[in-house]
């Protein structure tokens, strides 16, 4: 393990944790095949879900010690009322330096604006079909969503770089991955491809609906050439990008199946009722919450979780820890 720099905090691993990913509720006006049971999950009670107040102490907490990068998630976190309250708090705190969020969309046309003024920096979008009548399907509520409408409304705040999640299964969606990796074109967008991870009860979609990177980068290769690409100028995650010649965006590829990149991992997780999760797919937590309420220094319990967060997941072994859906970490 390195030595220690100050202002920086490193795991037992000797990875740099600089990255926050921060759900705000485990709730979704989605029920995506691969996120959240059609039934949904038995929400957190309001007394357990962190209060923006909270969230907004445990980052200035642990910006001193080396986070630089949040993302907000949920659920769905723009259902969360008076969002652009929480960017601004989170804004506001010194250190803090990339300001992010993963939506549906749905509700960017209306809130991207606000989001920007409250100092938002940019957005990921998660859109899984072009079509009308598929993203009703895997969605499986009918909202009336347009991908290009909320990209173009995001990208007018100035919520850039965009980026635009895919998650590709076969014999549901893969036969529009050229129509996406179009998008990239004529829009400055990132389109990322991510392969299919099967979670928890969510075991109507299995590992027959993964399709590779490598079949997907294919099938974009039979289109046109790709040209290896460094990418958007800010990003914290794993993805490999490609762009076809003279395009205004980029293709990536995200392979937590195929290619796992858990050596390269920079990030934990804050879920809404405030345990720091330090694997996606482990089992491993330390619970914030009571410490925020009781007014306890949150410094050593994030030492003890980066102390002890795992080398890699386990989710080619279908150990997910006790995850039922995606939904309830935020992805």
């Amino acid at each position: 393990m390195p030595t220690p720099v100050l202002g920086e905090s490193h795991d037992q691993f000797g990875r740099k944790i600089e990255y926050l990913r921060i759900s705000v509720t485990d709730r979704c006006n989605f029920r995506c095949q691969y996120c959240m049971p059609l039934e949904g999950l038995p929400w957190l009670p309001k007394t357990e879900i962190l209060r923006y107040e909270e969230i907004a102490d445990v980052v200035r907490q642990l910006a001193p010690m080396g986070l630089r990068r949040l993302r907000i998630t949920g659920g769905e976190p723009t259902i969360r009322p008076q969002l652009a309250t929480l960017v601004r708090m989170l804004r506001d705190i010194p250190g803090i330096e990339d300001i992010a969020l993963s939506t549906n969309g749905v509700k960017l046309p209306t809130m991207a604006a606000e989001l920007a003024d409250a100092g938002l920096d940019r957005v990921n979008i998660s859109a899984d079909s072009l079509r009308p009548d598929r993203v009703v399907k895997i969605a499986r509520r009918d909202l009336h969503f347009d991908l290009v409408a909320s990209a173009k409304a995001a990208q007018d705040a100035g919520l850039g770089p965009i980026k635009i999640n895919v998650v590709v299964m076969r014999g549901i969606n893969d036969d529009e991955i050229a129509d996406f990796a179009a998008l990239t074109r004529e829009n400055p967008w990132h389109v990322r491809f991510i392969e299919l991870m099967p979670v928890g009860e969510l075991r109507e979609l299995t590992f027959d609906h993964v399709v590779p990177t490598d079949e997907v980068l294919a099938r974009i290769r039979a289109v046109d050439a790709l040209q290896p690409d460094s990418g958007p100028a800010r990003g914290n995650g794993p993805a490999v990008y490609y762009r076809y010649p003279d395009a205004a965006g980029t293709v990536g590829v995200i392979t937590p199946m195929t290619h796992t990149y858990c050596e390269r991992c920079n990030r934990v997780r804050l879920t809404a009722d405030g345990r720091l999760r330090t694997c996606l797919f482990g089992d491993h937590e330390v619970l914030l919450r009571d410490a925020i309420r009781s007014g306890t220094p949150l410094a050593p319990l994030f030492l003890q979780a980066l102390a002890e967060k795992p080398k890699a997941h386990e989710l080619l072994q279908m150990r997910v820890g006790g995850l039922r859906a995606l939904s309830q970490v935020g992805g």
